[in-house]
């Protein structure tokens, strides 16, 4: 069982158990006796040097062990195995570490993606990790097999994942013992048989090790697949057979294979380009894509396959009379590929005159397809950089590409109508889009799609960090941002208002519902100190919120704000109050008063009523003053302007 598990990290009680049992077998003579206690040393030796949970136990035990048997050959012995134990303890902690990320209750099921399953792979692979670097520096017999172990441990949870099965197969090929390696593919065979990676693996191995037959019947199972990765095992098989047993048997084998109906044209090229660049074997390489091209002439892809190879000929007729066969068959929304292709081969091959009618010829095929032919059909500067560019090298900036990607794209979207209606005030639509316009590829002609996705800016509104969850605050219409408050009258939602109305003093209600209308998403401050100085609040006592609700009166217009005798203001900007003399303790009590009033109340003051204090306090104006300041033929006590806060 040791020779099992022996290596396991929480195995400290076997090896104990097995010590015990050491111990207990009877003995008659000395040679029995000797020979048991030669026993018992060399289970504590391997157990004292293999990291476990009770490595340290083992140890104290080994001790007393070796003292009770003799204590100068325990000398000798203890001292020559401590620093063996010091290094399996250490050991153990890292190990420790990386065995506490892994779930043991984990079960072996396919992966399904999830982040549990991810995380606990990459455990399990951080531990095999761990120990094919043999930290404790041990014979590499040893090493091999705790890294054996480790590994049959991880199929347990992992036995459905083809990477780990892969691992420590190529690990015993590394490591010499290339007989386990394939036991170790045929194991993960059977257990994930629709793996065509781990197969064409397993093939890789065998062909390696020269056994060509084990690998050929490999080869002949992916064959029996489903037809949609036939094509694939088709083309590798006839390189294996070029490998293995010449290109003749290639041969025979394209032959047969290029009768089945589940062949595609992907057969075709790789056995033309085997002949060509492997055999070098022009004549056999065009033959079969001649063939393979009265069965895929609708195949794009085939189609440029054929003329690279053309190209590789330097056979420029022959190119020009295959973009023109293919072109003639294809129908317009296939040929895009093949227009492109064309164009950068007569940039390449041609002259100025048939890249430029090449050019014209593109332009009229993909106008029929286009929404608007007649913009397709004009010659613009885009044109001129998808001709003159090479690689990743332009004929201008990255700035000018990118303004000449948005214009393109915008020409085309120059006729169409645009709905207005969900437009406030019939604003203009500007579109930016650098990162979908910007982006130009060496194999791009033109320019991206013109699917154009515009937002209702109808319901945008300013923002307000103030406002509470699920409430909405209504704004006003202004490409400023909020800052410290909102006018709320006159914003033409009077549901939402009356919602805001309903969570605010009412002092706070009767000086909102006198606001005027103003423009951008704060108004005036002295303007907002007239309107409240002009308006009538709620008496109540100090510290005290008032109940009392005062009927709510016309607004004032701004005209009356700005041409009344009653208010004067500064040229500053700030309205005229009368100076009244005050001592400095009676500043000091008026502001103590004006803290204590503050902290009763249970909302902060709004910030235009404490600017208002402050300008109180810097004219001599004290909030406990019993005498009122006349402005605009109303009294605003000192006293009401705490209780109304």
């Amino acid at each position: 069982m040791l020779s099992y598990v022996g290596s396991d990290i929480a195995s400290g009680p076997v090896w104990m158990e097995y010590i015990t049992f050491l111990k207990s077998m009877p003995v008659t003579t000395a040679q029995e006796e000797s020979h048991r206690m030669t026993s018992v040393r060399k289970v504590y030796q391997k157990a004292i040097i293999t990291p476990t949970h009770h490595v340290e136990q083992l140890w104290k035990d080994y001790e007393n062990f070796e003292n009770s048997v003799s204590r100068a050959l325990a000398k000798g012995l203890l001292s020559e195995y401590h620093p063996k134990f010091n290094s399996a303890k250490a050991v153990y902690k890292e190990r420790k570490k990386y065995i506490d990320e892994i779930d043991w209750n984990m079960l072996a099921v396919p992966p399904t993606g999830t982040c549990k399953e991810e995380q606990q792979c990459m455990a399990w692979k951080r531990l095999l990790a761990f120990e094919k670097g043999n930290p404790q520096r041990i014979d590499a017999a040893s090493a091999n097999k705790r890294v054996t172990f480790t590994f049959e441990q991880s199929l347990m949870y992992l036995y459905h994942y083809p990477d780990v099965w892969y691992d420590y197969a190529t690990w015993h090929a590394k490591s010499g013992s290339v007989d386990s390696s394939v036991k170790v593919f045929q194991r993960a065979l059977k257990a994930l048989p629709d793996s065509e990676l781990l197969k064409y693996a397993y093939t890789e191995l065998e062909e390696s090790r020269g056994a060509i037959q084990p690998a050929k019947k490999i080869y002949e199972s992916l064959l029996a697949n489903d037809a949609s990765t036939m094509s694939l095992a088709h083309i590798q098989f006839i390189r294996f057979l070029r490998r293995t047993e010449g290109i003749e048997a290639a041969r025979k084998y394209f032959l047969d294979a290029q009768k089945s109906p589940t062949c595609t044209y992907h057969v075709f090229v790789a056995y033309a380009m085997m002949a060509f660049c492997l055999d070098k074997d022009s004549k056999v390489a065009h033959s079969v894509f001649e063939a393979g091209l009265k069965r895929f002439m609708h195949e794009p892809r085939y189609i440029l396959e054929y003329a690279d190879f053309l190209c590789r000929l330097n056979d420029d007729r022959n190119v020009r009379a295959l973009f023109e066969r293919a072109l003639s068959s294809l129908p317009p929304e296939n040929s895009v590929e093949i227009w492109k292709r064309f164009s950068q081969f007569e940039q390449t091959y041609g002259d100025l005159a048939s890249m430029l009618k090449v050019e014209q010829r593109k332009k009229e095929a993909l106008s029929r397809t286009a929404e608007d032919g007649s913009s397709e059909l004009e010659s613009t500067l885009y044109d001129v950089v998808s001709r003159y560019s090479f690689m990743d090298l332009w004929p201008c900036s990255s700035k000018d590409l990118d303004h000449l990607a948005r214009q393109e794209c915008l020409a085309k979207n120059i006729n169409k109508k645009v709905d207005k209606s969900s437009l406030p005030n019939g604003a203009n639509i500007v579109v930016s889009e650098k990162g979908s316009f910007g982006l130009i590829t060496t194999s791009k002609v033109g320019p991206p799609s013109t699917k154009l996705v515009y937002p209702d800016i109808s319901q945008m509104v300013v923002y307000d960090p103030r406002q509470a969850q699920g409430l909405e605050i209504p704004a006003v219409l202004s490409s400023a941002t909020s800052t410290s408050s909102v006018a709320l009258v006159g914003s033409g939602n009077t549901k939402a208002v009356d919602e805001i109305l309903k969570v605010v003093s009412p002092a706070l209600m009767a000086f909102i519902t006198h606001l005027p209308a103003v423009e951008g998403p704060s108004p005036d401050v002295d303007m907002v100190l007239s309107i409240l100085l002009q308006s009538t609040t709620p008496i109540g006592q100090l510290g005290k919120p008032t109940t009392q609700q005062i009927p709510a009166g016309p607004a004032p217009s701004t005209s009356d704000l700005s041409g009344s005798s009653k208010t004067r203001f500064n040229p500053n900007g700030s309205s005229r109050l009368p100076r009244e003399g005050h001592s400095w303790k009676r500043k000091d009590l008026d502001r103590k008063e004006d803290d204590e009033s503050i902290s009763v109340q249970s909302r902060p003051l709004p910030r235009d009523v404490f600017r208002l204090r402050q300008l109180q306090r810097s004219r001599g104006v004290s909030s406990s003053q019993t005498g009122s300041v006349v402005s605009g033929g109303s009294a605003f006590s000192g006293e009401q302007s705490v209780s109304a806060d």
